[in-house]
């Protein structure tokens, strides 16, 4: 299956919102999230020919992503004077007194201690894809998408006790 130029445009702009919350997850700062929000239209532009059809565009895009941001996330880590000093996003920061705002800051704080395989199977868990299409994505079986999906949500749990905040 090949898409033309325009619906490629047309399908990212339409699935963006994965590739936002991809960056989310793996970068604190605004500047790193943008970097690799670019770097993965780039991967999936360049990886485009690899689309069969066989899945939906966004589990394909999913896949791209995740993978993407991995290999970024380790590239980025391993560059020297990055990440020494808390780089800090003014917008995450502010006071708010919305208790939406408080619930979702403190879980992607605690989605950021969570490990690679864990922050991907719980991004597209909260995105309701099913357990065939994360175990797809992230070629693992079913069983053990559950298995670990029960894991990750219980250590999120852990995790935001720790910080203090219950929802």
């Amino acid at each position: 299956m090949q898409l033309t130029e325009q619906e490629f445009l047309t399908a990212i702009n339409t699935h963006k919102g994965i590739l936002y919350k991809v960056s989310r997850m793996y970068f604190d700062n605004t500047e790193d999230q943008q970097d690799l929000f670019q770097e993965i239209i780039l991967q999936l532009w360049k990886s485009l020919r690899t689309f069969k059809g066989n899945s939906a565009f966004s589990s394909w895009m999913y896949r791209v992503a995740l993978n993407t941001a991995i290999v970024y996330f380790k590239k980025e880590k391993r560059k020297p004077d990055n990440y020494n000093s808390k780089k800090i996003d003014p917008i995450a920061h502010e006071d708010y007194n919305n208790e939406k705002d408080q619930q979702l800051a403190s879980f992607y704080k605690a989605v950021k201690e969570l490990n690679k395989i864990e922050k991907a199977l719980i991004i597209q868990f909260i995105d309701g894809l099913s357990g065939k299409e994360i175990a797809d994505n992230l070629g693992l079986s079913e069983v053990n998408v559950r298995v670990k999906l029960n894991r990750t949500k219980s250590k999120l749990q852990d995790i935001i006790k720790n910080q203090g905040y219950e929802f």
